[in-house]
Parts: C-alpha cells; structure tokens; sequence
C-alpha cells in the first residue's frame, strides 16, 4: 500500500479528530476567530497550494450566505495587494511555515490587520503570531496533503459557520454521521475505480465544478500533478463551455463534481454531450443515475452545503490510482520541498 492510499484510508479518522477538537476544547479559539471575522469591514481569506484550495470551500460557505469574502492567493496577497483598514485575514497553511505565510504576517502589522490563523504547527510563525488560532489536532500526512487539506476545509467551514451564526448541534451531529460513512464509502469507491476503463496513463484531464465542489476540482487537479505527476486542469462548469469545451474528442477524461442544487440537470447535458464527442467522464455526486457517467462515485449524505467535505476522498483516490497505472512514486515529490521557504526558483 502506497502512503498516499494509506493516509486517504485513515482521513476520516483524522477528521473526526479535528471535528471533535473545534467544537470542544477549541471552541474558545472557535468563538475568538469568528468575533474577528464579525467585527471586520474587510475579510481576506488565503492560503497557497492545497491550502487555498481549500479557502476556496470556505469563500463558497460565506458568500452563499450572502457575506461577500476576498478569496486571494497568498503570494497574489502578499505582492499584489494593498490592505485596507478593519481587515481581517482567515490564514490555512498546515505547517504555519511557508514563507508567503510568514511574511503576509509582517504585512498584516504594519496594516493593522488581524489573523486568524488556522494550522496544524502549534509552534510555527502563523500560530506564535496570529490573534486568533484554530488548531487541526490531527495527524500531519506522509508528503502529500490528504487529511490536511481536508481538515482545514473542516476547521475553516466551521469558522465560517460561527461568524454567520449557523453552527449548531445538528450541523455538528451531521457532520460527524458523514465522517463515520465514509470508510464504507472509501472500500466502495475502491472497488470501483480499480481496473476501470475511464483510467488512462496519459489521457488529458479537466476537473468542472460549481460552488464549493471548485474546492474539490482544484484539489483533485493539484493531486493529478504532485501525486500522479500527470498535468490536469481544473474550472467552472460553466466557464468550461465557453471556448475549453473545444478540445473534446475521444480520449479526453472529464471528472464533473454535480452541485446538490446548481443546474443539476444542465451539468448531466454537458455530460451527456461530451460522452457523445469521445470523452469519457467521471461523475461525483449524489443521487445520480448509473449510466450518466462513464463512472459514477456517490459521495455519503453530508449536512447542507457540506457536501465539498467528503466529494474530494473520491479524486484523492482516483490520483493514487492514476499514479499506480503510470508506474509513478506518489509518495515523493521530485522536485517540490515539503514547506516552501524561499520565493524564486523550484528547490
């Protein structure tokens, strides 16, 4: 077993673990970092690599409620943006290392912003500096960002949550149900993708989503890359059909997260047509007929706008099976370091 397949079994073990730590003995730190999101004029969520995929989940929880967010890359923060008054920065890194981290922390005190800093390095810069941190408590990955990528999706969804006043006992009940089903889920997807025809080693592939699922896309795209060292794209649905749906012919491998309310029936017709252009394609969602998709994975029931906490196991399974197709080490990275510290180059 790959370290990459071992650390997506053990996930929602791990998951649960941050589950039951931010709404217990972190539930102060819970409270503290939602006050600062309240009390800002301004709200900058960010994050880099896997990290900020996963901000893109927690912009999706804020402004679906209606709670506009800045939703920036990290380096794009630190470089290209100017802070303004009463702002607040919602920081996911796993390590609390990554030198765009640390010196967006410098950035932000000289703007007088405040950070709420959600890691899992208690003794990193982001923890030691931030005013607010929220802790992962779960165990940090082999190399690739499997439960890390997913726990901060949990912790930061929870953040949104309290700041908007929604977190409450049967949101907290249902997502640890969801945790519970998804090793039967993970054994079932297994079975499923292996040997499967929509696998090839070296089809190209593109990752459509809509809403929080863009989390999941993106993700699944990075892990195509790191993981299976194979190039991948991700995007909206929507934005998909506006000129990228050109490549279509036969070999193209599409994966298409179905939103549980957002033009449901029109993404099954894009499926439907680009099945009939050659490409075969991978469906993610729940309730969805068979033979819609080439391939078609059923995520369990999540709590309302959750579904994007559970719908990346799936991609974080079909990269390990990609990269044993291409006879590629999923579990090293050739080129990229562990933690980014330094700004130039690629070592």
């Amino acid at each position: 077993m790959t370290e990459l397949r071992r650390n997506i079994e053990t996930q929602p073990g791990e998951l649960l673990r941050t589950l039951r730590h931010t709404l217990g003995p972190g539930r102060e730190d819970l409270r503290l970092a939602a006050r600062l999101v309240r009390e800002a004029r301004h709200v900058y969520i960010t994050g880099i690599g896997s990290s900020w995929h996963a901000g893109m989940a927690v912009a999706a929880l804020f402004e679906a409620a209606g709670r506009p967010v800045h939703l920036v890359d990290a380096s794009e923060l630190l470089h290209a943006h100017a802070l303004p008054r009463q702002a607040c920065i919602v920081a996911l890194s796993r390590s609390g290392k990554s030198v765009e981290i640390v010196e967006l922390l410098e950035k932000a005190a000289r703007a007088g912003a405040r950070v709420a800093g959600i890691t899992n390095t208690p003794e990193s810069p982001l923890a030691e500096r931030a005013d607010a941190v929220l802790r992962l408590e779960a165990a940090f990955d082999h190399n690739i960002s499997i439960a890390m990528y997913s726990a901060l999706t949990l912790a930061g969804g929870l953040l949104a949550e309290e700041a908007l006043g929604r977190l409450d006992e049967a949101l907290a009940r249902g997502l640890e149900r969801a945790l519970e089903a998804a090793p039967e889920a993970l054994r079932r997807w297994s079975a499923q993708i292996e040997d499967h025809p929509w696998f090839a080693a070296e089809a190209p592939a593109y990752f459509l989503a809509r809403g929080a699922g863009l989390a999941a896309a993106h993700e699944t795209r990075l892990l195509w890359e790191e993981g299976a060292k194979a190039p991948a794209c991700a995007m909206t649905t929507g934005g998909f059909r506006h000129g990228p749906q050109e490549m279509l012919a036969p070999g193209v491998r599409l994966g298409i997260w179905i939103h549980e309310t957002i033009l449901r029936d029109a993404d099954l017709a894009l499926a439907a047509d680009a099945r009939n252009f050659g490409a075969k394609v991978l469906l993610i969602g729940r309730g969805l007929p068979r033979e819609a998709g080439d391939l078609v994975l059923e995520p369990p029931a999540a709590p309302p706008r959750w579904s994007f906490l559970l719908e990346i196991l799936p991609g974080q399974l079909a990269a390990e099976r990609l990269a044993r197709l291409r006879g590629v080490d999923c579990d090293e990275f050739r080129i990229c370091p562990y933690i980014i510290q330094a700004e130039g180059g690629l070592a």
